[in-house]
């Protein structure tokens, strides 16, 4: 699951015929000059200056400015630009036009296992969560869309009426078209407002994402949103962009201090290896995983990646017994990689655990293995030696048999 800023979440319901208030996304206050001369409705409305980051709490914060002439919000731009919130640098701010409204509803569309849930109420705003037994909502199962039968009945239900319940009921279908096709897993609407000539306008949207399903849409051209309360780094950013290009998955999260480096095949064999090294009292330099047989290129990318972590002393190379994913394969980026990393210094004192199973694997474990006469400190082991095992050798709670 992959969370998108306000600024592109805005952009996906405009495709689908959804009205936003106008927008921008400045990074600096050049920027912010610039398109001021632009646009005239800058210099003409009211204004919601926000910082366009993944943090909850702005208003508390002073992070949300409104009703602002233009000049007020060139200072507001000024004033959020730069400013630290715990770990995390604000680099952007959505300046908005602030729409007059008489009346807040909410509306959002989730994911369900067995499909989705349409949600509506007839209160928004911070209204909706004092009143969640207001909340109104009919599930679709996968593959099917809501008719306006069942989409009026469940706008009804929430307490519309009239000409209001029949907007409800074409802005909930356009919202349900959305999550549908752009692979969301969660939209929500908060509030929908309706403006003073009776038409509805999204003023606010959380946008979540199939992240996998980058490469059915060439248009998400936006970076997801970092979700560890910090910005996205550099060698996380290049295996996102590699795994938005290719069969299977890479992934990668920093995470600084630690000094064992995770290389683990499939997301469960990862999720399982960094549970034994915290359990057995070892410090993660960061979460990976490789899986779906992704091609040599890319393990070769996300093995750069985390031979590069400052600080490590061993690089564990786990997977269980893989159904698909070529061993032999895989193992030639890894091993690309190693070379590489060593001919830079990166991998001085540091020793590598290798332990994996499935497709071509005699091969896989040859070529790796071999490298011990080019210099390398590694330990290869087979499907016979037990997952946890080599996370006590690394940590020194296991004797390595030789």
């Amino acid at each position: 699951m992959a969370k998108v800023l306000e600024g592109p979440g805005m952009g996906l319901l405009r495709k689908w015929g959804i009205q936003t208030p106008n927008y921008v996304v400045v990074s600096s206050l050049e920027e912010f000059e610039q398109l001021t001369q632009r646009h005239e409705w800058l210099k003409k409305e009211k204004l919601v200056v926000k910082a366009h980051e993944a943090l909850g709490s702005r208003f508390k914060l002073g992070l949300v400015k409104v009703g602002l002439d233009v000049a007020e919000a060139r200072t507001a731009v000024k004033d959020m630009l730069g400013r630290t919130v715990d770990t995390l640098v604000i680099g952007q701010v959505i300046v908005s036009e602030a729409v007059p409204h008489q009346e807040e509803y909410y509306a959002a569309v989730k994911s369900t296992r067995d499909g989705a849930d349409i949600l509506v109420a007839s209160c928004g705003g911070i209204e909706v969560e004092a009143n969640w037994d207001r909340v109104r909502r009919i599930s679709v199962e996968v593959g099917e869309f809501p008719t306006n039968e069942a989409l009026r009945a469940v706008v009804n239900e929430a307490g519309f009426s009239g000409p209001i319940a029949e907007k409800m009921v074409e802005f909930t279908a356009k919202l349900y078209r959305c999550f549908d096709n752009e692979d969301a897993q969660y939209l929500e609407i908060n509030p929908v407002a309706q403006r003073a000539d009776g038409e509805l306008i999204a003023l606010d949207v959380v946008t979540l994402l199939d992240g996998d399903a980058k490469f059915r849409h060439p248009d998400w051209t936006f970076p997801f949103a970092a979700e560890f309360g910090r910005a996205y780094t550099q060698n996380e950013l290049d295996v996102m962009a590699v795994d938005s290009k290719v069969k299977g998955s890479v992934k990668l999260i920093e995470i600084p201090g630690g000094d064992i480096a995770m290389l683990p095949a499939g997301g469960g064999a990862s999720v399982y290896y960094c549970d034994a090294v915290v359990a057995r009292g070892g410090k993660l330099a960061n979460y990976a995983e490789y899986s779906g047989d992704p091609p040599d290129w890319a393990v070769e990318v996300l093995t750069e990646k985390v031979c590069s972590l400052p600080g490590i002393k061993n690089i564990i190379v786990g997977g269980a017994i893989a159904n698909f994913t070529d061993v032999k394969k895989t193992f030639s980026g890894i091993i690309s990689a190693f070379r590489k990393a060593k001919a830079q210094g990166k991998l001085d004192g540091v020793k590598i655990w290798v332990r994996r199973g499935g497709p071509n694997e005699k091969e896989g474990l040859a070529a790796m293995r071999a490298l011990r006469d080019e210099g390398f400190d590694i330990e290869v082991f087979d499907r016979y030696t037990p997952l946890t095992d080599i996370v006590d050798m690394a940590l020194a709670k296991k004797d390595t048999p030789h």
